[in-house]
């Protein structure tokens, strides 16, 4: 049976934000020192918002830096539930601007087409990843892998060979392209960020049942991976 990942757990929202953002930033100078270049996955929500303008303000040769998103909805950016809007607002500012940001939402093409297209270009331009930030749902999905999603066990599967595959979730208000588990378990640091007493007991139960989507990407990205956390 797997070991549970290391969970550290902080003081305040801010102080787990200095402190995650330092740890990532040292993350991806080490790769870009490594390969000349680094990957960076964010995901959405309200949760990283801190997290993510903190990130924005580091000194790091940002030019080398690829960021792109560990699932998004089927929207424009024009739209406040927009990832990439997120990811502009927060990260994609200060230092971080020079970073080049590469988007899963396509107004040209079709959600099937533009996941395919985004798989492409990732394959192509920086797999594996190098850092990874993860949410989590309060039904235990992350990213857009949701308990009920409809294409969930193709995403999920150990021998998947799609990079990213839409989704579709009942009670989700409109589709999503979300990265599949062995691109995430890639990784080679993966940070779930979670806060508050409600999440935390989440999380506890996804890793008792094992079954989850969080606790199976965890699971797939083993001694890899931290848990951050603050009430």
């Amino acid at each position: 049976m797997p070991a549970d990942p290391r969970t550290t757990i902080y003081a305040s929202p801010a102080a787990l934000a200095q402190a995650l953002a330092a740890q990532i930033s040292a993350e991806l100078q080490q790769a870009i020192a490594a390969r000349g270049k680094a990957l960076l996955v964010i995901s959405g929500g309200t949760t990283p918002r801190r997290l993510l303008e903190t990130l924005s303000q580091a000194s790091l040769d940002w030019p080398a830096v690829t960021v792109t998103l560990a699932d998004e909805r089927w929207v424009p950016d024009s739209d406040p539930r927009s990832n990439a809007a997120l990811a502009a607002q927060t990260l994609l500012r200060n230092a971080a601007v020079a970073a080049r940001f590469l988007p899963m939402f396509r107004a040209d093409l079709d959600i099937t087409a533009a996941a395919r297209e985004f798989s492409n270009a990732l394959y192509t331009c920086c797999l594996p990843i190098d850092v990874l930030l993860l949410g989590m749902g309060n039904d235990g999905h992350t990213a857009s892998l949701f308990p009920q999603g409809d294409l969930l066990s193709r995403a999920m599967a150990p021998d998947c060979s799609d990079i990213a595959l839409p989704m579709h979730a009942p009670g989700a208000p409109e589709p999503r392209i979300t990265l599949t588990l062995p691109t995430l378990a890639s990784a080679r640091h993966t940070h779930l960020h979670i806060e508050g007493q409600g999440k935390q007991q989440m999380l506890r139960h996804a890793l008792a049942s094992r079954d989850l989507p969080i606790a199976r990407v965890l699971a797939a990205a083993g001694a890899r991976a931290d848990v951050h956390t603050c009430d």
